[in-house]
């Protein structure tokens, strides 16, 4: 798989890091996972609304909103990881960064082995890179679902 094939502002991400070496990726990682946006006050104060994804080592929750706009229906991507769980932390912020706005076609072709791009296969454990794949996956699902209620009438 190539990077022509993600989404422009995934693709950048997955580019940065391609370019780097290993412990430079592990820092860019960390870095990422500073930058991950607190959720709105309205999830913060409604934590049913989230959705453990169980598959991640630490808490990670997520949840997907529809906003319209004049060029189409765009995905919202709101995720909750805690600091101490850098590493899903920045997984998020690289998922949530590089998808979220997107339609839900964009998202939905993104390959699901995406993650393994970063490089970071080798600096950190499978256990890790499951847990990202399944952040993909999960969202992938989510993202399915609200496309198909949208596409089917009365629902």
């Amino acid at each position: 798989m190539t990077t022509t094939e993600l989404p422009t502002a995934l693709a950048e991400i997955v580019d940065d890091f391609q370019a780097m070496t290993e412990p430079e990726r592990l820092q860019l990682l960390l870095e990422f996972s500073r930058g991950l946006p607190e959720l709105p006050e309205r999830l913060g104060n409604h934590p049913e609304l989230l959705e453990q994804v169980v598959e991640c080592q630490s808490p990670l929750f997520l949840t997907i909103e529809t906003e319209k706009s004049e060029s189409g229906d765009r995905i919202r991507l709101f995720f909750k990881a805690p600091a101490e769980a850098p590493t899903t932390r920045g997984f998020a912020a690289v998922l949530h960064e590089g998808l979220d706005g997107l339609t839900a076609a964009e998202i939905l072709s993104v390959p699901d082995d995406m993650p393994e791009l970063l490089g970071l296969t080798r600096a950190i454990t499978p256990l890790r890179m499951r847990g990202m794949t399944a952040m993909l996956g999960r969202i992938k699902r989510k993202v399915g679902a609200v496309a198909r209620s949208q596409a089917t009438p009365g629902a």
